[in-house]
């Protein structure tokens, strides 16, 4: 089973129009273009019903206390979590290939709609929905991708991993408004096989070089 993209070489850095923030030419951080990557996969085993694809970044600071903050850059050994940015169920196999910018162009203040999308897929929660949860202009549901928006003073480079789920069923018995834990939870017993793609990406302008 295999997962490639055309959109950046895999473990590079990702180009920012798939990323949801970058950083301006006056120094600023802001908005990018937050077209989600394209992605194309082979070699399903036999049997597959349906895909899952999930994109976490799994540097995330534990905590929000230097996250942001011009003078001090978030520790390195500061423990880190996943961030969810996109979580996609009841994927047909066929056709076997995302297009760059089908399932989002553009960053949508309080989230694009959902669960249902494209191709009869099913989208779930992405942890957007939490981060901009205390935000009067953009607390709401964020369904489907947004991508990378690394706080901009963090020490450590991020990385991103989509992983493709292979399953034995047609529909993951999750309903709702899912998020990738409870996704990752209702895997168990329908898996046949995975696959990954990764890519970096940072707003320090110290790391960038």
């Amino acid at each position: 089973m295999k997962l490639t993209s055309q959109s950046w070489t895999n473990g590079d850095r990702i180009p920012s129009r798939y990323a949801a923030g970058r950083l301006a030419a006056d120094g600023s951080v802001t908005f990018s273009d937050n077209v989600n990557p394209h992605l194309a996969w082979s070699e399903l085993p036999a049997g597959t019903r349906s895909l899952v694809l999930i994109c976490h970044d799994f540097d995330v600071p534990s905590r929000g206390d230097d996250v942001n903050q011009a003078d001090r850059e978030v520790p390195a050994d500061l423990p880190r979590v996943d961030f969810f940015h996109w979580v996609m169920i009841d994927l047909p196999p066929v056709p076997s290939e995302i297009a760059e910018g089908e399932y989002s162009r553009g960053f949508t203040a309080r989230g694009k709609p959902g669960p249902q999308t494209l191709r009869g897929a099913r989208h779930g929660l992405n942890d957007y929905t939490g981060w901009f949860a205390g935000d009067a202009e953009r607390s709401g549901r964020y369904f489907g991708y947004d991508g990378p928006f690394p706080p901009f003073n963090d020490s450590l480079v991020h990385h991103y991993v989509f992983t493709l789920y292979a399953l034995s069923v047609g529909r993951l018995p999750v309903e709702g408004d899912f998020t990738g834990h409870e996704v990752r939870q209702a895997l168990a017993g329908h898996t046949l096989g995975a696959a990954t793609f990764s890519g970096t990406y940072t707003l320090n302008r110290r790391l960038v070089g």
